[in-house]
């Protein structure tokens, strides 16, 4: 009892210190948010800090996780619950995107950031960004597989583009409209490659 008592101590700080990591890093960013600040704000010791992740680096690398499994939960239910078949799909990702970059939560991607502010390749917050945005691309690609077009890749690194393009205008210009835009632009595409599918194969 005694043990299990003590783990719920350790889970419930554990997720004090990610809770409050993610509002500190989305607001301030990650180097200016100092570790004692950090512990102040969480309410924990320095000790439980370097017990449960080691270093800051490997907390930051934490946030990012958690973030991309909260995401990927999130936009796996908006995938089930969207009509249109394969297309609407495609489009309930930016559906998506839009929701997120409206939210008074939102304050810019945590994932570019920390490429931005951690740009060696061996630094973990940058290869957690990385693996996040892989799988975005990973994601888009097997939905644009499911179109059954002439080149899935290539359809998903431009929907990529047109994502990552959004993410960063609608944070350096405080405006939600870039997603609507790019959902627009989403839309010509998948258009434009069945066109090309249809003319291919005829």
């Amino acid at each position: 009892m005694a043990e299990t008592g003590a783990a719920g101590r350790t889970s419930t700080k554990r997720e004090a210190l990610l809770s409050t990591a993610s509002e500190l890093f989305s607001r301030q960013g990650y180097r200016a948010v100092g570790i004692d600040t950090l512990l102040a704000e969480a309410g924990v010791a320095k000790m439980t800090l370097y017990k449960q992740f080691g270093s800051k680096e490997e907390l930051i690398a934490a946030v990012l996780e958690r973030l991309a499994g909260e995401i990927g939960t999130s936009l796996t239910a908006r995938l089930a619950a969207a009509s249109g078949g394969s297309r609407g799909r495609v489009l309930a990702v930016f559906d998506w995107l839009t929701d997120w970059v409206r939210s008074p939560a939102f304050h810019g991607c945590l994932f570019i950031k920390a490429a931005s502010e951690y740009p060696d390749p061996g630094d973990r917050p940058r290869q957690a960004a990385e693996a996040f945005k892989a799988g975005c691309r990973e994601l888009l690609e097997g939905l644009c597989r499911e179109l059954g077009i002439i080149d899935p890749a290539r359809l998903a690194r431009q929907l990529h583009l047109l994502l990552e393009g959004a993410l960063v205008l609608s944070f350096m210009e405080r405006d939600p409209r870039a997603a609507g835009d790019a959902r627009d632009a989403a839309a010509m595409l998948l258009d434009a490659a069945n066109r090309e599918e249809r003319e291919g194969g005829g």
